[in-house]
């Protein structure tokens, strides 16, 4: 039975209550952890194009950049350069397995607010590195803030959404990413026009407001009922359930967390319950599709933009606005997904997002190609340059309204509480070990493999999207507690769901028995 995913709703239960104020209020403050993220994206790509960045830190890439022997693909290849926007992402990696503990013992907003703080010393740093050795300590600083951010904030929003919307709300996650990019790219065009050559200071710098706004909000969020009950505060879960769902008539669902908070501290070893065969389905998807996210290619583009435009041969100028273009189209899109996710659901975004970014990336390696060849020597019309911009900005919008904000979605609500933290800190992790991957190897490959580089990407972008046909079944408007029903459904990964793991089949007693380790 093909794709799999056409009986996602087995037995699924309507809760009472609706969409109160407080819930969206809370959302969108604990989304704005994604701000800090989207604007460290936005903002390395264009300080690392600016010539007084550049003669500062790393004056051999400078020097061939004005080069004009040198081969077009192969300018800013320079692992020091790299090492500046990937560093960031090995601690992100490191940060989110320590993330993971803090998340489940003292809750998700601590988790965040900590994340907020130690982004902010960072950007601090960055914004008045004086040496090579404080600029990389900074973006360290700022990747152990991202690993915890994006730790708790995708849990958070997943927790406090009701079923029937928690694809939106936890969207705005994604929503904020792309918020924080495209005010990176703003920034970057307007400080690089800063006499003087100080303007890289101040884009690195302003990292600080997204970090205070986090720290400020998540003092005054509450934190979910899932983590307060995990706690122990059972009364105290109680009535955070009944202000966020807006009526006292929370028995159903209240129960359903207490059947699986039970469960979840019945496991005394979450890393190593993870790796049962009933937890199967969801390791698998938390590591298969943030690797899949990252090696779509994406963030050759969002790091890299001004410096990729630059080599097909934009000058500073138009480079920095064309990366402020995909940056804008990168918003736009997400409000699609946004709109999209509960009505559609997420296996026909995946899926079309997935076929329109094969058809951009191979058009796009095929126009390089034909331009530039193996020794990136070429020039592009008016025409062809804008036409490129057209493609990457036609691949940015399908990654935006499905890869992108579906990435952090789906591993967030599928894993059940016992397992949530593990499966969160496997999902960070694997997406800042790909992310620092691309990211530190990208130029390399760019002057190593020149326009073949789209295709590569171009084929795990065909092999992403029949992963997800085949074995991803459908989890629009499933309540989180209840998600183990759509995978006993799954033609393929029911096998792996005993009877017991779905809630209502049999006594609490009998489902939780078998997960101590």
């Amino acid at each position: 039975m093909a794709g799999g995913g056409f009986v996602p709703q087995v037995g699924a239960r309507n809760y009472q209550g609706g969409v109160t104020a407080l819930v969206v209020i809370t959302c969108v403050v604990a989304a704005m952890g994604g701000l800090i993220f989207g604007y460290d994206i936005g903002v390395s790509g264009g300080v690392t194009g600016m010539p007084e960045f550049l003669r500062k830190f790393f004056p051999a890439t400078y020097a061939k950049t004005k080069d004009t022997s040198e081969n077009e693909y192969c300018k800013y290849d320079n692992h020091l350069l790299t090492m500046f926007t990937s560093s960031l992402y090995l601690a992100g990696l490191v940060a989110s397995f320590f993330a993971s503990g803090v998340t489940r013992a003292f809750g998700r907003k601590i988790s965040m607010l900590f994340g907020g703080l130690v982004f902010l010393l960072g950007a601090i740093l960055n914004g008045a590195a004086m040496n090579l050795a404080m600029l990389i300590i900074g973006r360290l600083l700022l990747g152990v803030g991202v690993g915890f951010a994006n730790q708790s904030v995708p849990v958070y929003l997943s927790e406090m959404a009701p079923a029937k919307i928690r694809g939106a709300l936890n969207i705005g996650f994604q929503m904020a990413i792309t918020i924080g990019i495209l005010v990176a790219q703003l920034v970057n065009y307007g400080t690089a026009k800063i006499q003087g050559g100080w303007g890289w200071r101040l884009s690195l710098a302003l990292a600080a407001v997204p970090a205070i706004m986090l720290i400020i909000g998540s003092i005054f969020l509450p934190d979910t009922p899932n983590s307060i009950l995990e706690r122990g505060h059972t009364e105290k879960a109680r009535r955070m359930l009944q202000k966020v769902r807006g009526t006292d008539n929370v028995d159903e669902e209240f129960q359903d967390l207490m059947d699986a908070t039970k469960a979840a501290k019945k496991v005394e070893h979450p890393w190593r319950n993870i790796l049962q065969p009933r937890y199967r389905p969801q390791l698998i998807m938390c590591t298969l599709i943030p690797f899949f996210q990252q090696i779509t290619g994406i963030n050759v583009i969002m790091f890299y933009a001004p410096v990729l435009f630059m080599t097909l041969g934009f000058g500073q100028n138009a480079s920095l606005m064309s990366a402020v273009i995909t940056g804008t189209v990168n918003v736009v899109a997400t409000l699609v997904s946004m709109y999209s996710v509960d009505r559609f659901g997420r296996r026909a975004l995946f899926l079309e997002g997935g076929m329109q970014m094969i058809v951009c990336q191979i058009a796009i390696g095929i126009m390089i190609g034909l331009k530039f060849g193996v020794s990136g020597i070429g020039t592009l019309s008016s025409f062809e340059a804008n036409l490129i911009l057209f493609l990457i900005c036609a691949y940015v919008a399908a990654f935006a309204w499905s890869w992108g904000p579906l990435g952090w979605l789906i591993p967030s609500e599928i894993c059940p509480l016992e397992i949530r933290s593990a499966g969160q800190a496997v999902n960070v992790s694997v997406n800042m070990l790909f992310t620092f991957i691309i990211a530190q190897g990208f130029l390399s490959m760019l002057c190593y493999m020149k326009f073949g580089l789209f295709f590569f990407f171009g084929g795990f972008v065909i092999i992403m999207t029949i992963f997800i046909f085949f074995f991803l079944p459908e989890t629009r408007n499933v309540p989180i507690e209840e998600m183990n029903r759509v995978w006993k459904a799954h033609w393929f990964w029911g096998k792996y769901i005993p009877d017991d793991a779905v809630i209502g089949a049999t006594a609490t007693a009998t489902a939780t028995a078998d997960l101590k380790y």
